[in-house]
């Protein structure tokens, strides 16, 4: 699959954009029309909830880590979407 995305761990509850929030540009190696597969350096653990944006839209929305593999310089990542996202796969 390959699909560049920019992945935003959200530092509170709400869903804005906020200061301490981390963000990392990775490439979905893998995804389902529910869940994705990525590597990345940021620390993420189970239940954290992110979000996953490509460079168009087109795909813009939050997910909850489901499973992680920790490795010395990244994790790699499995995250399903918290609400449907229609034929994402198809507008990427």
């Amino acid at each position: 699959m390959r699909l560049p995305v920019q992945i935003t761990r959200r530092s509170g509850e709400d869903t804005a954009v906020r200061k301490g929030d981390l963000e990392e540009s990775t490439v979905i190696e893998f995804g389902t029309p529910c869940e994705v597969l990525f590597a990345c350096s940021t620390p993420l653990e189970f239940a954290d909830v992110i979000r996953v944006r490509n460079s168009d839209a087109s795909l813009d929305t939050e997910a909850a880590v489901v499973a992680v593999q920790y490795h010395p310089d990244k994790t790699v990542v499995a995250a399903r979407f918290l609400k449907p996202v229609p034929t994402w796969i198809v507008k990427s």
